[in-house]
Parts: structure tokens; sequence; C-alpha cells
């Protein structure tokens, strides 16, 4: 018979350093074979380059885990607060206005 063991409790420090926390309103996402790259950076309104602020790297199995983590705090979120609205990116409004400016092959 065997005995699976109970789940230890994991002692998780915050140094003050850390505690304030850093702002970022984009991710850039890439990944190999072996890990996922997520780089957290500020992009301010009018400014075309972005600073990153930190990069975290993790195995697919970590990734997959966060995201089935995020989606599970968002729904609690939002049964608590109500929807978060998505509004559109500046380059996605970009890209709608493109469209509409744009014809395809036999209009006129």
């Amino acid at each position: 018979m065997i005995q699976e063991e109970a789940p230890k409790e994991i002692d998780i420090e915050l140094d003050d350093s850390v505690a304030a926390g850093k702002y970022a309103n984009l991710v850039i996402i890439s990944h190999s074979s072996s890990e996922f790259v997520l780089d957290f950076a500020s992009i301010m309104p009018g400014v075309q380059k972005a600073r990153v602020q930190d990069r975290i790297v993790m195995a697919p199995e970590h990734a997959k885990r966060l995201l089935l983590s995020l989606q599970e705090n968002i729904t609690r979120y939002e049964t608590t607060v109500g929807p978060i609205t998505l509004h559109k990116t500046p380059a996605e409004e970009a890209s709608e206005k493109h469209m509409a400016m744009s014809f395809t092959v036999g209009e006129a």
C-alpha cells in the first residue's frame, strides 16, 4: 500500500525591495522547446519605446499552471467585482483603421 505525503506548507518571504512591486502594462511572451520567457514592460502614451521592468523565465509546465491560476483568479474577481472590460490597444485601433481603408481585389 502506497501512502501519499500530506502537502507541505511553503514559507514565502517578501523582501521590502520587492514588496512595492513594479508597474507593467505590457508583456512580451516568447518560448523555446524548454522554457517560456515573460518580459514585463511599461510603455507610456505617445512614446514608441518600452522599458522591460522584469523578466521571468519558467518551464512550459509552470507557464500552463500560471495560465490556469490566472484564469481561476480572474473568474473569482469578475464574480465579486464584475466583468473586466478589454479596451483596444493603439495597435488594434490602427489596424482597424487600416482595414477600413483597404480594398480587396475586384472592389472599386
